[in-house]
């Protein structure tokens, strides 16, 4: 029987799961699995993060602190920094061409989204013996034409970094402790359209359960 996996860095319901409560192995989808919790990567091993495919991830702010603003009656008040955070999510695929957005949502600490990979295979068609004497030889990484998820969110959380920098230094923003974003990204593969429906449906309604919310502190 073959078995599919899934990324575990979310619940089932799509909720992120909470900071110390990382799950890194990849689980079966059917049965009942045994987690062991751990604080190192929540990358899927071997899985091609530059393949076609839709992606559902969460960046959560360091320490939780609200720095996007504030949740009212169900209606979240962006301020200036989740204003300029918005602006540069969807300024994503101007650095990434084979990058589509979808669903997205600023919560006062963390932002849900969905991003689509326009899958473009590695460059050459060199076996992956070849790929990797090659890499070891040259010490640099296989090139890739499209980007994978871990690309993007570095460069979103960089741009963000450095434009909230930029502001504090002019004072449009009070400082803030070390970095505004937590070192990880909870991500998950998206399996088919109704776990797309799901998620979409959970990213829309966010701001109505924000009591509820895990992240809520």
């Amino acid at each position: 029987m073959i078995e599919r996996y899934e990324t575990v860095g979310v619940t089932p319901c799509g909720c992120p799961l909470d900071e110390n409560d990382v799950i890194s192995q990849r689980v079966p989808i059917m049965g009942t699995p045994t987690y062991k919790y751990n604080r190192k990567s929540l990358r899927l091993k071997h899985y091609d993060y530059s393949s076609e495919g839709y992606y559902f991830i969460t960046i959560v702010a360091q320490n939780r602190e609200h720095l996007f603003g504030e949740i009212v009656d169900g209606v979240m008040g962006l301020n200036v920094a989740g204003l300029m955070v918005e602006e540069l999510w969807h300024d994503i695929p101007n650095d990434f061409k084979h990058v589509k957005l979808h669903e997205f949502i600023i919560m006062p600490n963390h932002i849900h989204f969905i991003i689509e990979i326009v899958g473009v295979p590695l460059v050459g068609t060199l076996d992956m013996q070849t790929k990797i004497i090659n890499n070891i030889q040259s010490k640099r990484a296989t090139t890739r034409d499209a980007p994978t998820v871990g690309d993007v969110i570095g460069v979103f959380k960089s741009k963000t970094t450095n434009q909230y920098i930029k502001m504090v230094k002019n004072n449009t923003l009070p400082p803030f402790n070390k970095r505004i974003w937590q070192r990880n990204y909870y991500e998950h593969i998206i399996r088919d359209e109704n776990d797309y429906t799901r998620i979409a449906e959970y990213i829309i309604n966010n701001r109505l359960s924000w009591e509820l919310d895990r992240l809520n502190t």
